[in-house]
């Protein structure tokens, strides 16, 4: 009776079965080499990136909110092995909020950090792009970032405006930091949110809310032409300026000029797989063992053998086929 049953076709396609599900019980694991992604991010937070000039599946978004969803794409994206960081920026400094971490085991906090990132969390309101740039940069310079690109993405608007006469020097930092520049906005010039503190829309801010001009240090020519000049009160003159930094644009022109003077790369952020295409093109893939779970391979052949096991039987029973004939 024994050798009867394992001589049937069907006993055998069960036991097979059985088989390949015992070694799913057992957790079958390998090691294998993947290439990564070693980046960290660091996000413009001030408040002209509030404006509203980009739009997410037809319906008009913040800057802010357009990065955030960039950036939750690009970790979708990002093959096991890579690790990721986000940092923020505002006034003149670049802080880290998570140090890199390995994007398939931390996927869930990552997403965490980067969908909780908010204008709020900024510490002061002007916004020194250049010197934050340069701050991200020399934060990339330590020990345990110095193998990772630099992803800084802003919209390049200097509030208040830059003095062209004391913008940073990169030439200690050039070459010795791999990313790039992501540039953010519309190209039409845009009205930017006003919020009271307690976060709360004030409408937008008007032309006589924001400096139109830097009057920091001296002036980059000698202003003694100037209405009301005077050297020592008034270096830049007396005459009040207005011009259009109340409303913003993607300032793409400055940031390839700040790329470009710190050894950077240039991209304007749009759809997210070019993102991903400008990361890929930065050269900073590593490779790394990564756990591979056998598992769904093992399970799809005992899937396979049932089914198997199933179309035979019901081909027996419908054509008689292997029956003994009387």
């Amino acid at each position: 009776m024994r050798r009867r049953i394992f001589h049937d076709w069907r006993a055998g396609l069960l036991l097979a079965a059985a088989g390949l599900l015992a070694v799913v019980m057992l957790k079958p694991y390998g090691w294998r080499e993947r290439p990564g992604y070693p980046l960290v991010a660091v996000v413009d937070i001030t408040r002209s990136m509030n404006t509203r000039d980009l739009r997410l599946q037809r319906t008009a978004v913040d800057r802010l909110s357009y990065v955030k969803d960039r950036l939750q794409s690009l970790l979708r994206q990002l093959p096991c092995g890579s690790r990721l960081g986000i940092g923020v920026f505002t006034e003149r400094r670049s802080t880290l909020l998570t140090m890199p971490l390995e994007v398939c085991g931390h996927f869930h906090a990552l997403q965490t950090v980067i969908d909780r990132l908010d204008w709020r969390m900024a510490w002061a309101a002007d916004s020194r792009i250049a010197k934050g740039l340069r701050d991200a940069m020399t934060l990339m310079r330590r020990p345990e970032l110095r193998d990772h690109a630099l992803l800084f993405f802003t919209d390049g608007h200097e509030a208040p405006p830059v003095n062209p006469r004391y913008r940073p020097d990169f030439k200690a930092l050039r070459g010795k930091v791999t990313g790039m520049v992501v540039g953010v906005g519309g190209t039409a010039l845009t009205p930017i949110p006003k919020f009271d503190e307690t976060g709360r829309p004030q409408g937008f801010y008007r032309p006589e809310d924001v400096p139109h001009r830097s009057t920091f240090g001296l002036p980059a020519r000698p202003a003694t032409d100037a209405p009301g000049y005077h050297p020592r009160n008034a270096p830049f003159g007396g005459e009040y300026v207005l011009g259009q930094e109340h409303l913003s644009s993607l300032r793409a022109a400055y940031l390839r000029t700040l790329a470009q003077e710190a050894g950077l790369a240039y991209h304007t952020l749009t759809d997210a797989a070019a993102l991903q295409a400008a990361v890929a093109h930065l050269g900073v893939r590593e490779i790394s063992l990564q756990p591979w779970d056998g598992r769904p391979w093992w399970g799809l052949g005992a899937w396979l053998v049932l089914v198997g096991l199933y179309g035979g039987a019901c081909w027996v029973d419908r054509y008689g086929i292997g029956e003994r004939k009387t």
